[in-house]
């Protein structure tokens, strides 16, 4: 089972690398559910030689996007492409909160080289069995995923049901709510392909400036914690 490490931050990068995970979700604005970050950004996490997926979201909100916003979708992946980076991170649903085949397909057409993660929009759309066979006809290599619910925790029984639909097909990568208290549950009864957490607390950044701002910023002890509530697993 893989471990994902969602980082926002030059800290995040770093303790990723430290700890030696398999692969960071790299994006920035936490706060916002997370967003397209930087290109120096971006350059941080590959010269550190992580295994680099980057999330593409234009804005934060739903998953609809106009025509102008499709058009940035299709200049970051077109960076991401030379940058070097291994994978890309998506999610487009039409209004109706169905995937939007046309937008993904012609996205992967453009941009076979890509391993391509749809991220938990997919628990927003209508049929997540539907929405899986869609995924996989495209050629997605991996959904993140509550188990079609809010919080990981609630959707438990769907995550199982989804690794068995998925039958190797696609891989099933398990985020949202993720902390201490669960993952050994996770992984003991989803049995996920994959786990994914950002291990983030609540902090009011430099306090003293006119411009402090409440960000969630990478915790080092919350993340050993969650590690170590996962190798007790395999005790």
């Amino acid at each position: 089972m893989k471990l994902e490490l969602c980082t926002a931050s030059i800290d995040a990068i770093l303790l990723a690398k430290s700890l030696e995970f398999d692969r960071i979700e790299l994006c920035q604005n936490l706060e916002q559910g997370g967003l397209t970050p930087s290109a120096g950004m971006i350059a941080f996490a590959l010269e550190h030689k992580l295994n680099t997926h980057v999330l593409i979201r234009p804005r934060a909100g739903g998953f609809c996007y106009s025509a102008e916003e499709h058009a940035v979708i299709e200049r970051d992946l077109a960076f991401c492409q030379q940058a070097g980076v291994q994978g890309v991170v998506v999610g487009i649903l039409k209004s109706n909160f169905d995937l939007d085949i046309d937008a993904l397909a012609a996205l992967k057409e453009k941009f076979p080289d890509f391993i391509w993660t749809f991220h938990r929009a997919f628990d927003e759309s209508i049929d997540w069995k539907r929405s899986m066979d869609q995924l996989i006809k495209l050629g997605f290599n991996r959904i993140l995923t509550s188990g079609f619910a809010s919080h990981v925790d609630i959707g438990m029984p769907i995550l199982s049901e989804m690794r068995q639909h998925a039958n190797g097909r696609i891989e099933i990568m398990a985020g949202g709510g993720v902390n201490a208290g669960n993952i050994a549950k996770i992984a003991r009864e989803a049995q996920p392909d994959a786990i994914h957490f950002s291990g983030t607390n609540k902090v009011l950044l430099d306090e003293d400036s006119a411009f402090s701002e409440t960000i969630l910023k990478v915790d080092v002890q919350r993340v050993q914690r969650i590690l170590d509530s996962l190798r007790s697993v395999a005790k």
